[in-house]
């Protein structure tokens, strides 16, 4: 037991040992709270708890690997009870729904759809609905719908008054429709179900909150009301609740995060025991001092003390450049001169507001030769060659998945249209494949029933070859039995695709990489574990920590990662803090929360950049730099004015 200790504070011993009743831990940037929560696991298991009745939920597949491989290491022995349960919120849930979906009506073979698929379903209802998706915003419509899910409120108990949010419901309770028929979930589906199949059926709840006795979640600042209901739920029998987090760093309010589940802990737990974690091994003294002083001045907070025993450090190098040329430049030659001293090229990330940023900065990194990488570009997984092969696996073992048989009817092109698709879909909604060789009958002797048999024989040779082979030799059949790289030579001929065929059966090579994991489960089980993970699988967990790349990415997406070295570019009042957060007192403190998050990822130096004029959005615009800089002690600033080694200061820029 010694060695859980080991390596903690005192502190984090407390909340360690902290076993029975509800448990909030204000866990500081960088002051171990990982370390906290994996201890915590190996010392109630040490104390004689069966690991099965232990549930740890996270918000990320990367934090859920990192806690199940140190908690791996702490405890060193297999345990004969199993393994603690850690995972994200909706991995836990679709688990969960595997095995109590039936109780709703779906079927435990349900396909998950992606926000691609989604928006396809919204078009689909709005078009059989005859509502002009040119007048009413379908991405809009399944935003609502999404704020909706999150609030716990279904299709049949939103009553809503005004013209547009009647339209809402109209749309949501078909989409709803259409998704059961085609036995189908979303994203939200995944915890809004659970939530509604434990609210339903008490003794299903009892069973689970039998099974999981000690429930520990990390972010809890970032959990939103169904997550917040799902936990309150699970931990209402035993009341072992351990949440850790920091309200400081709460910054996805536009993910629907409600910080006040965080703020208001000890009033859903009274006897709740409170532990501050304020101890800092990350960040240099002058950095913390930074951060400290800026989340001083918000209002809604819980109060909090950082401290350090790391080297004060340089002090944070405050830059102004005339323009986002100018800045990116400034950037390259500092990262130059800061390898000079002994720094690798991946100790460097860039940090910004806004995606369109990156625009002049990857220009500058090009031109100089620098490889770098973008957190949150042009996702693997949403490449049209990924997607097509996907949409075969998901109709494979869902024939009821309308979604991706829309996408497969007419990949490759086998001249079967609109129109036809549509007549198959009015045959037979729940058995497609059925409907395919009726209306191949009906055709009689032409060459459309010859195309449309055809099409009926590959989709049942592909049905037939999931159960027989592994998950990686599946792929490749599929991609071999459907001809997919002639096809993309065909489209590349026409000019209907500009990119090179070789790159796009490259990226199906990848993902077959990532197939071979599941090659061990046998058929239909390994494809629906492959497919599970990839649609639950977040951006920044295919960030590799080794890769030899400068890393690019908007400071949402930083949250939990430390680097080096750390740029903060466009540190400026319109831009960061955003132009509509500054009249919102309370978005204004979601900016200031961003920022200190932007900060404390920072380890060794901290590098602020603004432009006098930047051109961004299609506009210039001058700005004044970022309150959050006079926010800072002046002590541990270094300012660099504009005409102080600038860069083009001889350009004559006109506006």
């Amino acid at each position: 037991m010694d060695s859980i200790f080991q390596s903690l504070n005192e502190k984090q011993i407390e909340a360690v040992k902290a076993i029975d009743g509800p448990v909030l831990v204000i866990s500081g940037p960088g002051s171990g709270k990982t370390r906290c929560l994996t201890h915590r696991v190996a010392y109630l298991i040490s104390q004689g708890i069966r690991p099965d009745n232990i549930l740890a939920i996270t918000f990320t597949n990367k934090a859920a690997n990192e806690m199940k491989e140190r908690t791996g290491k702490l405890l060193k022995q297999k345990e004969k009870f199993g393994q603690p349960i850690i995972g994200t919120f909706h991995s836990v849930c679709l688990r969960i729904l595997r095995r109590e979906i039936p109780l709703l009506g779906y079927k435990s073979s349900f396909s998950i759809f992606d926000s691609n698929d989604q928006l396809s379903l919204v078009k689909r209802v709005m078009t059989g609905l005859e509502i002009d998706s040119k007048k009413y915003n379908p991405h809009l419509i399944l935003n609502k719908i999404s704020k909706l899910k999150t609030d716990l409120i279904f299709p049949e108990n939103y009553n809503p008054t005004e013209f547009f949010t009647k339209i809402v419901s109209r749309v949501y309770s078909n989409y709803q429709a259409e998704l059961k028929k085609m036995n189908g979930l979303d994203f939200n589906d995944l915890i809004i179900l659970t939530v509604k199949i434990f609210k339903q059926n008490p003794d299903i709840l009892e069973k689970y909150q039998n099974y999981w006795k000690y429930i520990l979640v990390d972010e809890y600042q970032d959990t939103s009301h169904d997550q917040y209901t799902l936990v309150k739920l699970l931990s209402a029998k035993n009341r072992n609740i351990f949440a850790i987090g920091d309200d400081a760093q709460s910054i996805y309010a536009f993910r629907d995060a409600d910080i006040r589940n965080i703020l208001n802990f000890q009033k859903d737990y009274p006897d709740a025991k409170i532990v501050f974690l304020e101890q800092n091994y990350r960040s240099t003294k002058n950095i913390l001092a930074a951060a400290q002083n800026i989340i001083s001045n918000n209002q809604t907070q819980v109060p909090k003390e950082l401290w350090t025993e790391n080297v004060k450090g340089e002090k944070i190098h405050i830059k102004e450049t005339l323009n986002e040329r100018a800045e990116a430049e400034f950037m390259v030659d500092k990262m130059d001169q800061l390898m000079e001293s002994g720094y690798k090229i991946k100790d460097f990330t860039i940090l910004y507001r806004t995606h369109a940023q990156s625009r002049a900065i990857e220009e500058a990194l090009i031109t100089r030769g620098f490889p770098y990488q973008i957190v949150g570009g042009i996702r693997f997984y949403e490449r049209k060659e990924i997607k097509d092969i996907l949409a075969y696996l998901r109709f494979m073992v869902n024939p009821a998945d309308l979604i991706s048989f829309e996408r497969i009817y007419n990949v490759p092109t086998r001249g079967i249209g609109e129109t036809t698709f549509n007549k198959i879909v009015a045959i037979n909604e729940k058995d497609l494949i059925q409907s395919i060789g009726t209306l191949a009958k009906e055709k009689g002797d032409t060459k459309q029933a010859k195309s449309l048999a055809e099409f009926k024989k590959l989709l049942t040779d592909l049905s037939e070859k999931k159960d027989e082979k592994s998950l990686t030799s599946v792929i490749k059949y599929v991609v071999k039995r459907v001809g997919y790289e002639d096809y993309l030579k065909a489209l590349v001929a026409k000019k209907e695709l500009y990119d090179n065929t070789a790159d796009k059966m490259e990226n199906l090579k990848e993902l077959l990489t990532v197939a071979r994991k599941y090659d061990m489960l046998k058929g239909e089980e390994g494809i629906e574990k492959f497919l599970e993970e990839i649609t639950l699988l977040q951006e920044t967990d295919k960030l590799k920590d080794s890769a030899d790349k400068i890393t690019l990415m908007t400071i949402h997406s930083s949250k939990g990662l430390e680097f080096p070295v750390v740029f903060i570019a466009g540190m400026e009042e319109g831009l960061f803090p955003h132009s509509r957060a500054t009249l919102a007192p309370l978005e204004l403190e979601e900016e200031r929360r961003l920022c200190y998050v932007a900060i404390t990822r920072a380890k060794d130096r901290l590098i602020l950049t603004h432009a006098k004029y930047r051109t961004i959005f299609g506009t210039t615009q001058h700005n004044l730099p970022s309150r959050f800089i006079n926010e800072m002690p002046q002590d541990v600033l270094q300012i660099q004015p504009l005409f102080e080694n600038n860069y083009f200061e001889d350009e004559v820029v006109e506006y």
